[in-house]
Order: structure tokens, then sequence, then C-alpha cells
């Protein structure tokens, strides 16, 4: 009996080991993953692993990646979390010129291509979906296991009240429903795990009051602005949603778990109530989007 005990206690470490491994998670994309225009940018990169070497400044990346670290922390989970970004491109890029820093055998991966789909063809699925595929068949190649999420991103202002761009005269909501549905596309056709519905959770914000839908205009009292200065990329609020999102879909966790004293916020600036009310909006979009 007090063998059995004693070879009971050798075991309980290495239980508690692997209970307590890391998740490793990937994180692929642009300028719209690594936070460009905002304080999201270099936010606690020293948290994440940046895939490709420090810029001219020493400085790299945190983004988007380094605001869903804060919320496992804070939820209590265990994830080494990696990104890798070049602005301005997409997956085929990644695929065609990162594939030595990506080719490994990741738990989990985050990926999204260019704004427009396509750079050349804005609106045009083709690229986003022969690209998701290529990228999700070579991290299967190494872990069959691997969940893979495409990140559908948001209407681009810019894209919407500018005369002469692909979405002018549609409605802000046009591009990000437009996003979204070539983005479930290119999962099914991947078998991918699953779309990240960031867009839908932008239109989502806009239209319950949450956030001014038209930048060019001003910013209605008590509304966020979800871009930043040049309406095409986020600002910090748009990030902020955009991680809560991922969080949200890849954890299970409830985006309100964290709280309206969530860490990322307050060092963003944002008041209790704008905390809350993007948590909320993540929590509807998840919610709808199941």
């Amino acid at each position: 009996m007090k063998k059995l005990l004693i070879a009971a206690l050798l075991l309980l470490p290495v239980t508690a080991q692997a209970q307590d491994r890391a998740k490793s998670i990937v994180f692929i994309g642009n300028s719209f993953t690594f936070g460009a225009g905002s304080a999201a940018h270099r936010y606690q990169s020293n948290t994440v692993t940046d895939l490709n070497p420090p810029d001219a400044k020493g400085r790299t990346v945190g983004g988007v990646p380094a605001f869903f670290k804060a919320f496992t922390r804070q939820a209590g989970l265990n994830y080494t979390v990696s990104v890798e970004t070049v602005g301005g491109k997409g997956m085929d890029f990644h695929y065609a010129e990162k594939r030595a820093l990506l080719d490994k055998s990741w738990d989990v991966v985050v990926m999204h291509g260019y704004s427009t789909l396509d750079i050349d063809r804005p609106g045009n699925p083709a690229l986003l979906i022969s690209s998701a595929k290529q990228m999700t068949d070579m991290f299967r190649a190494k872990n069959p296991k691997a969940e893979v999420w495409l990140d559908a991103t948001w209407s681009r202002a810019d894209q919407t009240y500018t005369e002469g761009k692909p979405w002018h005269g549609k409605p802000i909501q046009q591009m990000g429903n437009d996003i979204a549905a070539a983005y479930d596309m290119a999962a099914k056709n991947a078998r991918a795990t699953g779309v990240v519905p960031v867009g839908l959770a932008w239109n989502r914000a806009m239209a319950s009051g949450v956030a001014d839908d038209n930048p060019y205009d001003g910013i209605a009292p008590g509304k966020v602005n979800l871009w930043t200065h040049d309406s095409y990329h986020a600002s910090a609020f748009g990030y902020y949603l955009e991680a809560l999102m991922v969080f949200g879909k890849l954890t299970g966790k409830d985006p309100l778990s964290l709280g309206d004293s969530e860490t990322v916020a307050e060092d963003m600036g944002f008041s209790k109530p704008q905390t809350k009310a993007l948590q909320q909006v993540a929590h509807d979009q998840l919610a709808a989007s199941q």
C-alpha cells in the first residue's frame, strides 16, 4: 500500500506539467494584426515572439497577439504566442516567402489575407480561398490536430466613403459582410477550424451605437472610433475588439468575463463603460456566430 502511495505521488508532478503545457499559437497577417496606427503596435512586445527580426530601432511587434496574450493570462490560460507579419501582404505572400518560419507543428494558427481580399482585384475571393487552403494544408501536414482559424477583417471607411473606391456608395457594413462571406468560403474549402468574424463585430458595434459609422463627418459624442487617423487601419478600440473576438472564439471564454477593469483596456486609456461596451459587442457577436 505504501509503495502504491509513493508511486502515485511521484506521478503528480508529471500530470501537472502535462496539464500546464502551454498551447503554441501563431498569428499570421499584416498591419491588421500588428496594430498599425495605434498604441497596440508595440504593446508588451516582450510577451510574444516575433518571428521576424527587429526593425532598425530594435523594436518587435506586440499588436493583437500581445492583447490576446494579456487576456489569456488574466483568464488563467497558458499560451506561448508567436507572430509573423508583413505590412500590405496576404496569405499567398506568407506561404511563398515566409514558409521557413511558419512550417512547424503549431497547436493553433490565426491568419488573414489582404484587407480587400485581393490587392489587384478588390472583392474577388479567389486568392484568399486558394492561399487559405495552401496554408491550412501546410500546418495540418505538420500537426493534423492543429486548429486553423481565419480572421475575417473589417470594412474600411476609406474604401466606402471615398469616391472611386470599390465599395463607394454602399453601406459601411457591406465591405465587412463581403469579407465575412469570402472567409466563410475559404474556411469551408480549406477545411479550417472556423472563422473569427471580426468585421461582423465591427458592424454590430456600429449598429448598436457603440461605435461611429463615419469618421469623415466627426465622431458622435459617446461613441468610439474603431478606425485610426487614416480611416483604414484600426484604432486601439478596433484592435481591442479584434482581440476580444479571437480570445472568445479560440478559448471558449466569454469576453465579458474579463471585466471592465481588464488591464489592456486600462493601459489603452479606455473608460470602464467603453471597455464593457466592446466586451458586450464581442459577446453578442460570438453568440450570434455559433
